[in-house]
């Protein structure tokens, strides 16, 4: 015997069940997670980048 036939508004979740953030914008869900240097990886860029070098 077959399942019974679903409606959308069964398989739609009610409204107060709803996550708190909206969806992702296409622009958003391509963006990339940044890569975290290390100590040494981050002072062995800056040294090559000296226009990059901290003001003081």
């Amino acid at each position: 015997m077959k399942p019974p036939i679903k409606r959308l508004a069964d398989l739609k979740p009610s409204p107060a069940q709803t996550g708190a953030y909206a969806r992702p914008t296409p622009m958003v869900a391509r963006r990339k997670t940044a890569k975290v240097l290390t100590d040494a990886e981050r002072a062995a860029f800056l040294a090559s980048r000296p226009d990059l070098a901290s003001k003081s």
